[in-house]
């Protein structure tokens, strides 16, 4: 597999449908759980930005390791599942093709596009709590968090949403939404 063969796949609109699947799936776990991790960190007592953050990375690595690895292995079975499919219809060896390139390519791109949801949707949700102390309190910085987790839910609804011919901003809001009621529930019951 070379960098062409990303490139080549990268175009198909197949395999950018899954991978916008894997990215948005995976970046609404990650801000959920960031939400619900500034929100513990908060109701918990802890005062130290550091802390938060490297907590919140501590749930980063996983959810990231979690949407890689998974994916990687879900694919190469789907991959090569069609790939056996093909040459039994075709009563021939497929090993060293460009189609065999092109499924490895896929898988390739969908794990990147996997890990790279929680990534986004936590590291960024944890900014505030590097500036605690110099430009924010916990308490700000809690609420900015939450804030650009549901930023970011909103804008993975949105993109959702004009891509499926709803209304962007309906669909963001549902999305959105589900940022809203974590930070909601972690306080009611968290505290």
């Amino acid at each position: 597999m070379t960098p062409r063969d990303l490139v080549s796949v990268v175009g198909n609109p197949e395999v950018r449908a899954i991978s916008r699947r894997y990215l948005v799936s995976n970046g609404f776990d990650g801000a959920l759980t960031c939400i619900g991790v500034v929100i513990g960190a908060f109701l918990t007592g802890v005062t130290d930005g550091a802390t938060v953050v490297k907590i919140g990375l501590g749930a980063a690595i996983g959810l990231t390791t979690s949407g890689v690895w998974s994916v990687w292995e879900i694919e190469r079975a789907e991959k090569q599942a069609e790939l056996s499919r093909i040459e039994d219809a075709m009563l021939t060896d497929l090993g060293g093709t460009s189609l065999e390139r092109d499924k490895t390519a896929a898988r390739v791109v969908n794990a990147v596009a996997s890990g790279l949801g929680p990534v986004i949707s936590i590291v960024v949700p944890l900014l505030p709590f590097l500036a605690v102390g110099s430009l924010y309190s916990m308490v700000t910085a809690t609420v900015v968090s939450v804030a650009l987790g549901t930023g970011i839910l909103f804008i993975f609804g949105s993109y959702m949403g004009s891509i499926s011919g709803q209304r962007w901003y309906v669909a963001g809001f549902r999305m959105a939404l589900a940022g809203v009621a974590v930070a909601a529930v972690n306080l009611l019951f968290g505290g």
